[in-house]
């Protein structure tokens, strides 16, 4: 038994996709950062389709490096085999979508840190863990990648695990072409064509498309090409034939591509190429590496390359398992695929990475009333920040590293100790409404077009409060509707997940369905939150109705955080022991009951620093242990489940 499903090994970089579409890559304005490289691509996308993958690669030791193993761990893939090299930059690689045909990419390759990868880089015991080892043709063709990659072949043979290689022929990439044609895609060499021929027979598996098998074979004929490669090499070859799907050939090769075996194909729009071959590389490798038959591992792979095919970048655009099935489920509803909103959907909240089965945060996003304390003790608001600060302390002194907690703080009033919360692990929700505006207005610092949310760090969640009610005027339920409209699409068009607050007691009447009431309305206006943030509901029969409105409409959907509305401990234990019986909501996020106190003593000077962090401290971890506790007694009675 191994514990790895798939090594793959080689490239790895930082591609920098062109926002802007349509242009050449000089008009170029914007870029969106992305992992990149054959292998790397790969062993994400495989990742996605539920193996365990890993990956051997050298990154450089700086920021580009360190980015590429944080996503990689995101991506759940094992990254025991990425090398930091002390001397080398991590490759990076601009690249551009100009139209259906033309896609400009420029290779920043020279001496990277992935083509100084060794033999010492291998590990036999790493190896060993492995079910398959795959391979890219960029690192045969420098000696010491070469030599890194045979060793890591020999192993896997050795211990009778399978091999693959993915030709990945880019001339630029053997010294055949400038740095100006790294979209080139074939160009002939003898030289090539025999230093891959060297290597073929060490392989259970073979892909490329026609153009890849043609220097793998030294014909520009692909019979005549596929038959050289069948002459050195007793591997399955997979032909990949663009729009016209791929083609296996287990044995001696036939007369006609059209006689090898072949799986179900998914015609669909051309958006950009790029990236799409190891999606599909991905796909096959799912099928081929869980005992699937043929046409199965190839309705995998031309699948995952259709998604491809249909999204920007290489990495982000691949599906997850639950997203293939879907596919598989409602087939095509649009040829361009990423305009099918569902379906987009599906591949936003399975592919969102990070998990919060827990959640406790600590709210102090509040403005309003923290310039009222500061106003009534006669102090500047500029002080707020400085308060937040200790706020952010006391966050990190209850949570000690631990995953599970977060906070809420603003940029506008809070923006110092915003930018020294990120990075730190917690949780991070930052609001873009102005408070107690109703209609909804945003925060002037977002833009009418809300442009500022691109400024925002993707671990940011943009958390937005409205007071809303079903029986609202009508007037005034579109006005805050179309807000929030607006706000979620420009979320998800800068890949920043949403929290949508709720309080309807506060403008009117409630009941046991209102709440459930507004959570179906939200969905039925295409609005679908990453979390929700709902008031302390004290009837079972309102937590399961809003539960189930959620579940009915969102099975993928983050979960529920309770809030606090300044209420008493005693209190909110009470709330906690209700809502903690339902699985849905993974914990709370309360602000004044734990800073309230802390904040007007602070502010009039009656406190230091230290004394308003260990208050905030205590409280904050009363309410911790009061929320855990709440769902271990559900949990040891069964809970409500729902």
């Amino acid at each position: 038994m191994t514990s790895l499903d798939l090594i793959t090994i080689g490239r790895s970089s930082v591609d920098l996709y062109g926002v802007q579409v349509g242009g050449r890559l000089e008009d170029m304005a914007s870029f969106n950062k992305y992992i990149g490289g054959s292998p790397t691509n790969i062993a994400a996308g495989a990742a996605r389709l539920g193996l365990k993958s890993a990956l051997i690669t050298r990154v450089g030791a700086e920021h580009m490096g360190r980015f590429i193993r944080e996503q990689l761990i995101r991506e759940k893939v094992d990254v025991r085999g990425v090398k930091t090299d002390p001397e080398r930059l991590t490759a990076l690689v601009l690249l551009g979508i100009r139209d259906q045909h033309q896609f400009p990419l420029i290779f920043y390759r020279e001496n990277c840190a992935d083509m100084a990868l060794c033999e010492d880089d291998i590990d036999p015991g790493f190896i060993a863990e492995a079910g398959c080892v795959c391979v890219t043709g960029t690192h045969l063709s420098h000696p010491n990648t070469e030599a890194a990659v045979l060793k890591a072949l020999r192993l896997a043979r050795e211990n009778g695990a399978r091999t693959a290689l993915d030709i990945d022929y880019r001339p630029n990439l053997w010294g055949l072409a400038g740095h100006e044609a790294g979209e080139s895609r074939f160009i002939e060499s003898g030289k090539v064509t025999a230093k891959l021929q060297s290597s073929l027979h060490l392989f259970d598996l073979l892909v490329g498309t026609e153009e890849e098998f043609h220097i793998a074979g030294g014909s520009t004929d692909t019979l005549a090409a596929l038959r050289a490669v069948r002459a050195v090499s007793k591997a399955t070859l997979v032909c990949k034939r663009g729009p016209m799907g791929a083609v296996v050939f287990e044995g001696d090769i036939p007369d006609s591509l059209d006689k090898g075996r072949t799986g179900q194909g998914f015609p669909i729009e051309v958006f950009n190429v790029l990236g799409a071959g190891d999606g599909f590389m991905a796909g096959l490798l799912k099928g081929w590496l869980t005992g699937e038959d043929w046409p199965t591992a190839l309705k995998y792979a031309n699948a995952c390359g259709a998604f491809a095919v249909s999204r920007h970048g290489c990495t982000p655009a691949y599906p997850s398992w639950e997203e293939l099935q879907y596919f598989f489920r409602t087939g095509i509803r649009d040829k361009a695929l990423r305009k099918d909103g569902a379906l987009e959907q599906v591949h936003w909240s399975t592919n969102r990475t990070g998990e919060w089965p827990q959640l406790r945060v600590f709210a102090f996003d509040h403005r309003m009333q923290l310039e009222a304390i500061a106003d009534e003790a006669g102090q500047s608001s500029e002080r707020i920040d400085e308060f937040k600060a200790l706020c952010l302390k006391a966050a990190l002194d209850v949570s000690d590293g631990r995953h599970g907690y977060g906070i809420l703080c603003d940029g506008r009033l809070g923006r110092e100790t915003l930018y020294k919360a990120t990075g730190t692990g917690l949780w991070i929700g930052r609001p873009v409404e102005w408070p107690g505006s109703r209609p909804l207005t945003l925060e002037p610092e977002l833009g009418p077009d809300l442009g500022g949310i691109t400024e925002w760090p993707v671990e940011n969640v943009a958390k937005v409060l409205c007071f809303y009610h079903p029986d609202d005027p009508a007037e005034m339920r579109e006005k805050q509707e179309e807000v929030i409209q607006r706000l979620f699409a420009a979320t998800r068009r800068n890949r920043l997940e949403m929290l949508l607050e709720v309080i309807p007691s506060k403008v009117g009447p409630v009941n046991d369905r209102t709440v459930a009431d507004i959570i179906e309305r939200f969905y039925e206006i295409g609005v679908y939150p990453d979390w929700w943030k709902l008031e302390p509901m004290k009837s079972e029969a309102a937590w399961a109705n809003a539960c189930a409105a959620i579940e009915k409409h969102d099975p993928y959907v983050r979960g529920i955080v309770v809030l606090g509305l300044d209420a008493p401990m005693a209190e909110l234990e009470e709330s906690f022991a209700t809502a903690a019986g339902f699985d849905l909501v993974k914990g709370f996020a309360v602000g004044r009951t734990i800073f309230g106190d802390a904040a007007r003593r602070w502010f009039a000077g009656a406190i230091g620093d230290d004394e308003a962090v260990a208050d905030m401290v205590r409280k904050y971890r009363e309410l911790c242990t009061a929320w855990d506790t709440a769902r271990a007694r559900a949990g040891s009675g069964g809970g409500n489940g729902r």
